[in-house]
């Protein structure tokens, strides 16, 4: 790449990400819908997602227009502000690998666990519950359900238990009525994503990711 071509490079990724800042996901979903496909939406999702957003998304294999992103942001600006409502929900928005808006789900006290445990509590259930009433109106959304572990004991001890809590959150929202084709990753990753910002028992919970689907995706393209 020559100086000239990496300045242009350059000073197109600094706009794009000095705009995000003040944008909803409607605005966010016109502009890196717009962008140069998967490859540029992995480097958003790495950086608005703080790691998270590039792990997740419908393989589309080609660029998502600027209509279809912004159609796709509004859909999950509705869903954010719907999860936001849920006692306890702490809401992100991310970008997945296709640069189209998605929504990371967290729980302050509703999906905690207790120290070596998947058991889900009754503050858990209620959550859930009502989060996947949310997740049902729209078949179209795919799932990721992620579990966090503490540090304490082995490495494997720990990815076997976060692992277990990621299961458990899946299958109780199945059992509220969730399709099961909509969980696309259900995983644990141990104590590899530890957050030495959080507590020990900040650390023990699970997070749900809303993303769109290859079909949501196919809908909003027809819809242009």
């Amino acid at each position: 790449m020559n100086k000239m071509k990496f300045m242009v490079f350059f000073m197109s990724i600094t706009l794009l990400f000095s705009g995000c800042a003040s944008m909803n996901n409607t605005g966010k979903g016109a502009v890196i819908g717009g962008g140069s496909g998967a490859a540029l939406g992995a480097i958003l999702g790495g950086v608005i997602g703080k790691g998270k957003g590039a792990a997740i998304g419908a393989a589309v294999g080609t660029a998502v227009g600027a209509g279809t992103g912004a159609l796709i942001g509004k859909k999950m600006d509705k869903k954010a502000a719907e999860a936001a409502k849920i006692q306890g929900a702490q809401v992100e928005k991310v970008t997945d690998t296709n640069g189209l808006s998605a929504v990371k789900v967290t729980f302050s006290s509703g999906i905690l666990f207790p120290f070596n445990s998947s058991a889900l509590s009754s503050n858990s259930k209620t959550s859930l519950a009502e989060f996947a009433n949310l997740l049902k109106e729209d078949p179209t959304l795919d799932i990721a359900v992620i579990g966090h572990t503490d540090k304490v004991g082995t490495y494997e001890a720990n990815q076997k238990v976060s692992t277990d809590r990621a299961f458990s959150v899946q299958k109780y929202l199945q059992q509220c009525g969730v399709a099961p084709v909509q969980f696309k990753e259900v995983k644990g990753v141990g104590f590899s994503e530890y957050n030495d910002s959080e507590t020990a028992e900040q650390n023990r919970r699970v997070e749900v990711y809303m993303y769109a689907s290859e079909q949501m995706i196919k809908n909003a393209e027809a819809s242009n």
